[in-house]
């Protein structure tokens, strides 16, 4: 008897213990196999074109390129690209993001394996994919009143927004992006500007009532 043809996924995380531990949840599926692993967004665009998977589950913070550019590239190399978001951000922000940016569906780490395997399925027969608690957020987010990264900021815009909330210097994001310094810097000021913001210190403070940024817990013990 004939095996059914198993869907070829490739998994996207720059931790190898979490890539480890989905693996085998998925190999456990009949219907799926693992076929490619990325650490990082570039290394993602250049094994996809290799790989040639059916569907990406793909983180979306990472070192070097994040997510929602590896999203966004991607699917301008292939524009029936399958992808599902898999990420810690219970944000409506990153969500719209990344869905913008190609992405088919967008499910936390944190809900339960079978909301994954769902998802997966459902975007494999074309359709979009939300886990409950994204879901929830989006709709949440429509009450508040200022201006929300999620409505205003494009992914390439969005993404340079996390990389200086993350840390980095222009010129570190500016490399990672191949885009140049100026680049960089117009963003950063229309960003503001659409934000409706006049300084870094107003951003950052945006950016915590939006939940883009959380503050380090502190250890009291």
């Amino acid at each position: 008897m004939t095996q059914p043809e198993r869907a070829r996924i490739m998994l996207v995380d720059d931790h190898a213990i979490v890539r480890e531990g989905y693996r085998s949840l998925l190999q456990k599926q009949p219907r799926l196999q693992v076929v490619a692993e990325a650490c990082d967004g570039a290394e993602a665009y250049r094994l996809y074109k290799e790989a040639s998977p059916d569907i990406v589950i793909m983180d979306l913070t990472m070192p070097g390129l994040g997510g929602i550019e590896a999203i966004r590239r991607i699917r301008a190399w292939d524009p029936a690209v399958r992808i599902l978001a898999f990420t810690m951000h219970q944000n409506a922000a990153y969500a719209v993001q990344a869905i913008r940016a190609g992405a088919k569906g967008y499910v936390t780490k944190s809900s339960p394996p079978e909301e994954l395997l769902r998802a997966i399925f459902d975007i494999l027969k074309g359709r979009t994919a939300l886990s409950a608690d994204i879901d929830h957020e989006l709709a949440l987010s429509r009450l508040d009143n200022e201006p929300s990264a999620v409505d205003v900021l494009s992914p390439r815009e969005f993404e340079i927004l996390r990389m200086l909330l993350d840390g980095k210097t222009p010129e570190a994001i500016a490399e990672t992006l191949h885009v140049s310094l100026k680049t960089v810097a117009n963003t950063r000021y229309l960003t503001r500007s659409k934000l409706g913001v006049n300084s870094d210190i107003e951003l950052v403070r945006l950016a915590l009532r939006q939940r883009l940024l959380t503050l380090p817990e502190i250890d009291a013990g």
